[in-house]
């Protein structure tokens, strides 16, 4: 076979296979680095605890750093995670900042190869930028929603009613109850923001088309230092 009849029949292969979707790349690049995390209240006699709050997280170092939604967390007596290969280590609530609905947590015992998630600046982001939201929806996951930025400065007030976060990312990917705390993420995988909350006028609980993510800037800056 000439070298012209290879360039065409890898053209035409490429022409006609099916290649993975940006949002199927963006939630391969991001789920190893999502958690399901679980806030629960007292034991029962397995030692094991009934779960009050079902959210999400981001692992964002990979000695145990993990970022959620404090009203994930808040009223947990305990708190556990689980990773992305199935194992469940107890959490420790190390930074709480109910001014952004934030909540870093460590977790005491890690996989092997844990990932840690690819932070990017927002500086850049902009209206009409892809996005996906990674988490556990209602208990749900992990789940991946798609969708775009819809806005950028956004005020909106926590669920506790307590504060109004300032400088949001709106994005309509679809979340519900147990979204929060997961992942607000570019098609490349890399993440711009923290899921916190919906605005929805009805009495459902359930997503309208608004979603909230509080800035990666904002939120890693609760572990202690800059990401970037």
């Amino acid at each position: 076979m000439t070298q012209e009849e290879v360039s065409a029949t890898v053209a035409q292969v490429l022409k006609t296979a099916t290649l993975p979707s940006p949002a199927v790349r963006a939630y391969e690049a991001i789920r190893p680095s999502v958690v399901r995390v679980r806030g629960m209240k007292g034991s029962n006699a397995t030692g094991d605890a009934p779960e009050t709050n079902i959210g999400s997280g981001v692992v964002i170092v990979d000695n145990g750093l993990i970022l959620t939604s404090l009203h994930v967390v808040a009223d947990a007596e305990r708190v556990s995670v689980i990773f992305d290969d199935g194992s469940e280590s107890e959490a420790a609530v190390i930074v709480r900042q109910p001014e952004r609905d934030i909540a870093v947590l460590w977790a005491s015992a890690l996989p092997d190869n844990l990932v840690a998630a690819t932070l990017r600046s927002t500086q850049d982001l902009a209206p009409g930028d892809q996005v996906i939201a990674v988490g556990f929806p209602f208990g749900i996951g992990p789940s991946v929603s798609a969708g775009v930025v819809s806005g950028l400065r956004r005020r909106h007030r926590t669920i506790s009613g307590e504060h109004v976060i300032e400088d949001l990312i709106q994005f309509d990917a679809a979340v519900n109850p147990g979204s929060s705390g997961g992942p607000l993420a570019t098609m490349s995988g890399e993440v711009v923001g923290v899921v916190s909350s919906i605005l929805n006028p009805g009495t459902s609980n359930s997503f309208a088309g608004i979603g909230f993510a509080v800035p990666i800037e904002n939120a890693a800056s609760a572990a202690g230092t800059s990401p970037f």
